[in-house]
């Protein structure tokens, strides 16, 4: 069993951030209905185009990396026959879960007063740009402005006098780790709700997610009163230590050494590049000459590293005591051995999916697909209750599909 079957979520939200959230509750086993627009559905399903990747046809990844494993009704709010269904799906729901700025909670009838109002014991959890509270509370946002430019990330990651702005790596990057933040914060609330029998009302937002995520830079920049630079484009990362940094491999890829105790790794390192007698050299005999001779380590490592690929040293550094890691992309990533062990990346429907971060009991989620749109309404509707005179009614209305 996963540990939120039987947990209904009603989910009135678009685009990646807060969906990405429902589809980590819905890994984990809750049922969600995700309403979308009787005529338009969630804009993101529009969404083709993403940077130089071009999408044909479905099944299309930028609606199912987010809405994997959910059902679908589609619903008009706005019209009182469609908020007298909003009403009926509140009333057998555990979390109400919305993207929704807070005006158009208000126009359409549910903000945390209007659903409490129908169902006083439900969960209700919102995703924002920039929080609840403050000047900025009712406007929207995106991951690249809020969470990207807003939280210091993109400052932080682009070396100094560079021309423009590092950009996130991909899409939804910020909407991904802030939507998993939110799905951890409504299954911390569904616990408090068995043990006290107090619903929640749970924030997250973009802007708070990129703080989050910026911390410990944040804490470090407090301190010392000055904002944290990233290293020059093709410099070494660390002043003080050879092995903690980026190196190139002679095909052109790169590998990247993190040995934070460069003086417990270094004769380790040194007998697997070949250079045993580097062990023993005076200049690197303690971690404060090695921290004093880092440029003259780093050159020789460089010279070295340069003279295989990057498939000779996986091979080589198979062994290493000190943690490496192959500097992969996007692609290489889901070949990787270590991430298929973990299942980190499975099949959902007919495409293969990351998973989320969580696993319980040492096994995957077991991913399901975005589900089409509208695809469940009639399915969804005569789970409440509704027989098909009164289904058929709703659809000459419009407030279904």
């Amino acid at each position: 069993m996963r540990p939120l079957e039987g947990i209904r979520v009603l989910e009135v939200a678009m685009y990646g951030f807060v969906p990405s959230a429902g589809a980590v509750l819905a890994d984990w086993g809750a049922d969600v209905i995700k309403v979308e627009h009787a005529v338009t559905g969630d804009p993101q399903r529009g969404l083709r185009q993403t940077g130089t990747f071009k999408i044909e046809g479905d099944p299309n990844p930028n609606v199912e990396h987010s809405n994997r494993g959910k059902r679908s009704l589609g619903l008009d709010m706005a019209k009182p026959e469609g908020k007298e269904v909003l009403h009926d799906l509140i009333r057998k729901a555990d979390v109400f879960l919305t993207s929704f700025l807070p005006a158009g909670r208000r126009k359409l009838g549910f903000d945390v007063d209007d659903v409490r109002a129908v169902n006083p014991e439900i969960i209700y959890a919102r995703g924002s740009a920039f929080g609840p509270r403050g000047p900025e509370s009712e406007k929207g946002g995106y991951d690249f402005t809020a969470f990207w430019a807003r939280a210091g990330i993109a400052a932080s990651v682009t070396p100094p006098n560079s021309e423009g702005m590092i950009g996130p790596p991909v899409p939804a990057f910020g909407d991904t780790i802030s939507g998993t933040n939110l799905a951890g914060g409504i299954a911390a609330a569904l616990l408090k709700r068995e043990r006290t029998g107090e619903p929640s009302v749970v924030d997250v937002s973009l802007l708070g997610s990129g703080v989050w995520a910026m911390g410990h830079g944040i804490a470090l920049s407090l301190r010392l009163d000055k904002p944290f630079i990233a290293a020059a484009q093709g410099g070494h990362a660390s002043p003080t230590n050879p092995l903690s940094g980026t190196y190139a491999t002679a095909d052109g890829s790169h590998l990247t050494l993190t040995m934070l105790q460069p003086a417990k790794f270094w004769a380790d390192f040194c007998h697997h590049i070949d250079r045993p007698e580097l062990a023993d050299d005076p200049r690197f005999a303690t971690a404060q000459l090695i921290a004093e001779n880092t440029e003259q380590a780093v050159k020789i490592v460089r010279e070295v590293i340069a003279s295989r690929t990057l498939a000779q040293w996986s091979q080589r550094f198979a062994s290493l005591s000190g943690p490496w890691a192959p500097v992969q992309d996007s692609r290489q990533v889901a070949d990787d051995a270590q991430v298929r062990a973990n299942e980190y990346v499975v099949r959902a429907g007919e495409l293969e999916l990351a998973t989320n971060p969580v696993q319980f009991d040492v096994s995957a989620p077991q991913l399901g697909p975005a589900p089409e749109f509208a695809a469940q309404t009639e399915e969804i509707l005569l789970e409440l209750g509704l027989d098909w005179d009164r289904i058929i009614a709703l659809k000459a209305a419009g407030a279904v599909t």
